[in-house]
């Protein structure tokens, strides 16, 4: 199967799912029905995003998915443990 398999593709249609929850309508419910229908469509593309940019490969039949979940912008390099913000001394 990994000849065939093609993780690029497989991680597409994951973008592709993300960009249809964004679409997606909500039915005419209300109160704790719509929040929770609110909630899943939040989870959804959440994770259909995550899995839209990862990077995927097959090594010896095994799919690997790497997902960077760093903030966009991270540390220099050798900040890690710095004091935050909220952390620092006047």
């Amino acid at each position: 199967m990994s000849d065939q398999f093609d993780p690029g593709e497989m991680i597409e249609r994951f973008r592709e799912r993300a960009a249809a929850v964004r679409r997606r309508g909500l039915p005419p419910v209300e109160g704790a029905e719509r929040q929770m229908i609110l909630r899943q469509m939040q989870l959804d593309f959440q994770d259909f995003a995550m899995l839209g940019d990862a990077v995927g490969t097959v090594e010896d039949g095994i799919l690997t998915l790497r997902v960077d979940l760093r903030p966009e912008n991270p540390p220099p390099s050798g900040a890690e443990g710095a004091a935050s913000p909220s952390n620092e001394q006047a």
